[in-house]
């Protein structure tokens, strides 16, 4: 959905329809620059078929991009099945590499990474297990071709020339779990793997999955720092879990069309420091002071909903990777040329007194073009507190993360 104000979008896509398919140059040798709205109707894994419904709320796309490209379809779809869809392939150009593939986020995040026809190569890296989770993979007829990276000695090679790095590796939250618990595993196994990254691939778009983000994201930032490489623009705590969970929560509270809900949501990504702005959220709806915590608390502790259900049997995989996909989806439309794309992420900003902060981002192809400062303008008096309230948990997280890395030498 093309946006006309910096706070009018739909964060339920991050798509812009345009009509035209022409020429381009860019660093990862396009051949031609394909619309997501013609991203169905070429995507090899799909049948030609004379009509195309896209009605579907689960979909990447919003409701104006699923209607400009069901649009398009219908109206082209009976020439389109005359000839051959070999010549309209996806020119598929870019490379993204999943650290912690073989994990409970890892897998199905590398499927659905899988599906998108902008990616060429899937490079695939773990510790272990990996070897299957690529050969399983490579049997999707989609257009990019899979390769898998086991252990130390292959890192670097997994990255090189890499476009976009996500790295969900580490331990999930399990049940009694404290977040120190989870920061003394998780926190030397993202150092490690960024050090990797600013050897290999320096100018990739980097997400951070793995938790605690507040505190792995600064983990990431001073590692890029020592090594010379940072680049602000370019690191991402991959946040966008929490917007899904609020939208899904609205919808289902106010019985609304779920691909029309956008709730932007501010902060952190742990407990109180998740702040959605349910004042500002798109379509405009009413809630009562009581609804208005009901959801905010039900939003914050969602991750926690999720492992109790799973009683020790694991933490959000499904929903985080499907949110990670989302962004990856988001970023590479960026770098394809998509000059309107919109995604809420933790980076570093200047909005508060804080060096990091979640909020509205736009994305273009270096990274963040701009942060979205409106939204936190005429919050509520609940809001408000809540902001205030989170920053002296939020500031903690960052400065434990920065001190981790001046504690430990950066390997050279």
């Amino acid at each position: 959905m093309a946006a006309t104000s910096a706070t009018s979008f739909s964060i339920g896509s991050t798509t812009s329809i345009g009509p035209k398919v022409g020429p381009t140059q860019s660093k990862a040798g396009l051949s031609f620059k394909l619309n997501p709205k013609n991203y169905l109707r070429c995507f090899s894994g799909l049948k030609a078929v004379t009509s195309v419904s896209c009605e579907s709320e689960s979909s990447f796309l919003g409701r104006e991009s699923a209607l400009a490209l069901e649009h398009s379809y219908n109206t082209k779809a009976q020439k389109s099945v005359e000839r051959s869809f070999s010549h309209v392939q996806p020119q598929a150009s870019y490379k993204v590499a999943i650290l912690g593939a073989s994990g409970g986020i890892g897998q199905p995040l590398a499927l659905l990474v899988k599906m998108s026809p902008l990616v060429s190569n899937l490079n695939l890296y773990d510790i272990a297990n990996v070897k299957g989770v690529a050969a399983d993979l490579s049997h999707c007829n989609t257009p990019s071709q899979v390769a898998d990276f086991t252990g130390a000695s292959e890192l670097a090679k997994c990255l090189q020339g890499a476009n976009v790095v996500v790295i969900p590796a580490g331990v999930p939250r399990k049940p009694g779990m404290t977040r120190d618990d989870l920061f003394n595993i998780n926190a030397n196994i993202v150092k490690t793997l960024v050090e990797a990254v600013a050897d290999n691939c320096p100018d990739a778009f980097i997400h951070i999955i793995s938790n605690p983000v507040n505190s792995t994201v600064p983990i990431a930032a001073e590692v890029l720092k020592q090594k010379g490489v940072y680049d602000p623009k370019k690191l991402f705590g991959v946040t966008t879990l929490d917007v899904v969970r609020a939208n899904t929560f609205v919808a289902q509270k106010k019985n609304l069309k779920l691909i029309d809900v956008d709730v932007p949501v501010i902060g952190g990504h742990a407990g109180i420091t998740i702040l959605p702005l349910l004042s500002k959220t798109k379509p405009s709806v009413t809630l009562t002071n009581e609804e208005v915590e009901e959801l905010t608390v039900r939003i914050q502790n969602a991750g926690t909903e999720v492992v109790e259900a799973k009683a020790g049997a694991g933490s959000a995989t499904l929903s985080m990777a499907y949110a990670a996909a989302r962004f990856v989806e988001s970023s590479l439309r960026a770098l394809d040329g998509d000059t309107d794309v919109y995604e809420c992420s933790y980076v570093q900003s200047d909005l508060t007194e804080l060096p990091f902060f979640a909020s509205r981002v736009k994305l273009g192809r270096n990274g963040v073009e701009a942060v979205i400062s409106s939204e936190l303008q005429g919050l509520t008096d609940y809001e408000q507190k809540a902001l205030e309230a989170l920053k002296p948990e939020l500031k903690a997280s960052i400065e434990k993360g920065v001190a981790f890395v001046q504690k430990q030498p950066v390997a050279a």
